[in-house]
């Protein structure tokens, strides 16, 4: 899904901590594991995603949409 060289250069772009990239169905289960319906950090709806970068400390995930890593942080869903 995304090239390895790029992984390996990608940060949160918050707190600078590495990222993992997950499968959609990681994505799905990390999801459904929040109390209500998940949420960007701007308050929007979560729009639909094939993978996604997850933060180090699994706090904090970022959608990758099209092979693209949506690296904004108002895009970005809250895990915690």
């Amino acid at each position: 899904m995304l090239d390895s060289e790029l992984l390996e250069i990608l940060v949160c772009p918050e707190t600078k901590q590495p990222l993992r990239l997950v499968e959609r169905s990681e994505v799905d289960r990390l999801l459904g594991a929040l109390d209500g319906e998940p949420r960007t950090v701007s308050g929007g709806e979560v729009a639909p995603m094939e993978g996604a970068l997850v933060r180090e400390d699994d706090t904090r995930l970022y959608p990758v949409r099209d092979g693209i890593p949506i690296m904004l942080i108002d895009e970005a869903v809250e895990l915690s």
